[in-house]
């Protein structure tokens, strides 16, 4: 049975290769045709990063934009929130930064008596 699936798939495999396009075959040809496999599972997706709440930045902009339901809000306005949160995943100095000056300056107001 092991022997016939070998066969079968040495079958399949010359079968793809012979339906290549000459140059493509030529590449196959030259890496190596025992090295090539044309059916080899898909590598696994680029890790997705996800913040401490385990949400993605995808997520955190929906919720937060939800949050927001019934206010008017600009594409800028999107693309800011979306930026924020990339950059605070991803943990740039940048980002960080314009977060903190944010709710220092959020505080401040509140102090003072403007919000």
């Amino acid at each position: 049975m092991d022997e016939f699936s070998a066969k079968e798939a040495e079958a399949r495999k010359r079968a793809v290769l012979e339906s290549m396009s000459p140059r493509r075959r030529r590449h196959i040809l030259k890496k190596g045709y025992q090295n090539w496999d044309p059916f080899q599972e898909p590598k696994d997706p680029i890790d997705i990063r996800k913040d401490k709440s385990r949400r993605t930045t995808q997520t955190l902009v929906r919720e937060f934009l939800q949050a927001h339901v019934g206010e008017k809000y600009s594409d800028a306005y999107q693309q800011g929130a979306l930026e924020m949160a990339l950059g605070l995943i991803n943990e740039d100095e940048r980002f960080r930064g314009m977060y903190d000056f944010s709710c220092w300056y959020r505080e401040l107001l509140q102090r003072e008596g403007f919000e």
